[in-house]
């Protein structure tokens, strides 16, 4: 593979390398950073294709031995992944940043080197999954296994898609699944390269397959009746369809990983560098001066955002749909907040918004209340602990949030509080391979990463035996 060839844009389906579409349909990928156009052909799979894929999947599933390999030969196969994942870090990198406008560094930095660690780190968990059995009572003896649920579907998010992969590849394929992907429209590059990757590490056929597509091929997915369980990385309202079509279809397994509007409590003995999320709560005798802080930090990276920035700067919005939908919620955050930097789209070539900060914002203003998927950040002073907690959780999201302070006691007091799937102390809440990622409330259901992960790709059975004496 190299990163001077064109891009692949066809479809993987039951490791033949590559296959075309039975749709004519085709995406365009974009480049916000330049709006360069990468490809004008990447290729939707119609729900023909769909039946394919699934048809690949479920004879994998039943009639090749992948299901019933064991365990350490799963285990051999997805480290191989892994170690060819790193090897083609750079093409891969390349590929995603092309459509998404990140820098090459931070992918390799923030999707690829975690995509490689999730798949080495799944392994070990399944061992925990080893079943268990029951001393002998009345005449039984009970056995409680775990078995893998069947054909698996994954519809991954646009922002991190290299990453979503591996967390749900893993876990499904750790215990004997197999899975079908479709990437985002806006970023299908990076997934179908992996499709070689796949026939490399030997994976059977129809065990892995990536399908690209938009609205319509993730909908035939989510209906199909021969797909066991789904697994959604995007929108609530994306998220209530698919509960929808699985309830309505085959009532197949589902797992949601849906948005959130994580806030950070800063308290007035916290270490505030990095304190930045999408709802900011500030105490009071520390506002004035982080204010004024963030503010010169987002004057500064507004000035040298551009397409020439370096690794760590500011990245463009993804595309033209997502820059109008965030520069309409400053427009409306400029009625029921006080903006105080930032707020306007650069006069440049590509998809670039200021950082942007509101100061107080009503407690219904949409600005603060609904994910944006931009730099856009809402600040509030608040007085004491009850508060801030009271703040904190009057949402309808709880995917996760941030406590910074020195006090270890109230640290852990406000963690315990904040109704959320994921709590950081004094640090944004980044996901780590070894411990659970998901939300509660709107914000979905199910967990990814670590053995918490596995379960959510298995079937518990129950074994009596009637011993005979």
């Amino acid at each position: 593979m190299s990163g001077k060839q064109d891009p692949e844009t066809r479809l993987f389906i039951n490791n033949e390398v590559f296959v075309n579409s039975k749709s004519t349909d085709r995406l365009r990928v974009v480049n916000p950073r330049t709006l360069d156009i990468v490809t004008s052909d990447v290729q939707v799979a119609s729900a023909e294709d769909v039946d394919l894929a699934v048809a690949a999947a479920r004879h994998a599933f039943k009639a090749s031995p992948w299901s019933t390999l064991a365990g350490s030969g799963r285990s051999k196969l997805l480290w191989k992944l892994a170690e060819l994942i790193e090897a083609h870090s750079e093409e891969l990198a390349n590929l995603e940043s092309s459509a998404m406008g990140n820098s090459p560094a931070v992918t390799r930095s923030m999707e690829i080197n975690n995509a490689a660690s999730v798949f080495r780190c799944e392994l070990p968990f399944r061992w925990s999954l080893a079943g268990e059995s029951f001393p002998l009572e009345d005449g039984f003896m009970q056995i409680v296994k775990h078995e893998p649920i069947g054909v698996c579907a994954a519809i991954c998010a646009w922002n991190a898609s290299l990453m979503f992969f591996a967390w749900k590849a893993a876990p499904a394929l750790a215990t004997g699944n197999t899975i079908i992907f479709k990437s985002s429209e806006k970023s299908p590059l990076g997934f179908l390269a992996l499709g070689k990757l796949i026939v490399a590490a030997g994976f059977p056929p129809g065990v892995v397959q990536f399908l690209s597509g938009a609205g319509e091929t993730g909908k035939t997915l989510a209906w199909h009746p021969d797909i066991d369980k789904i697994t959604f990385t995007g929108s609530g309202n994306v998220g209530r369809k698919i509960m929808e079509a699985s309830s309505k279809s085959n009532l197949k397994r589902v797992t949601l990983e849906l948005g959130g509007k994580s806030p950070a409590i800063v308290f007035p003995d916290a270490d505030f560098d990095n304190a930045l999320r999408c709802r900011l709560y500030l105490h009071k005798d520390i506002a004035p001066r982080f204010i004024e802080a963030l503010k010169n930090i987002y004057l500064t990276a507004a000035e040298s955002m551009g397409p020439d920035d370096g690794p760590m700067g500011i990245p463009p919005v993804a595309d033209e749909h997502q820059c109008r939908s965030i520069l309409d919620f400053i427009e409306s955050g400029k009625k029921d907040a006080d903006l105080i930097v930032g707020g306007t789209q650069k006069d440049l070539k590509g998809y670039w918004i200021t950082p942007t900060v509101f100061l107080e914002p009503s407690d219904d203003a949409s600005v603060y209340r609904e994910e944006i998927f931009g730099p856009v950040l809402c600040v509030k002073v608040f007085e004491d602990e009850d508060q801030v907690v009271e703040w904190a959780n009057d949402t309808e999201y709880g995917l996760a949030a941030a406590v910074y302070t020195q006090d270890i006691d109230r640290a852990l007091r406000v963690a315990d509080r904040v109704k959320a799937g994921s709590v950081a102390i004094n640090s944004g809440p980044l996901p780590n391979p070894k411990v659970p990622f998901g939300g509660i409330k709107q914000s979905g259901f199910g967990r990814e990463l670590g053995k918490y992960a596995l379960s959510e790709y298995t079937e518990t059975k129950s074994i009596s035996i009637k011993l005979v004496r």
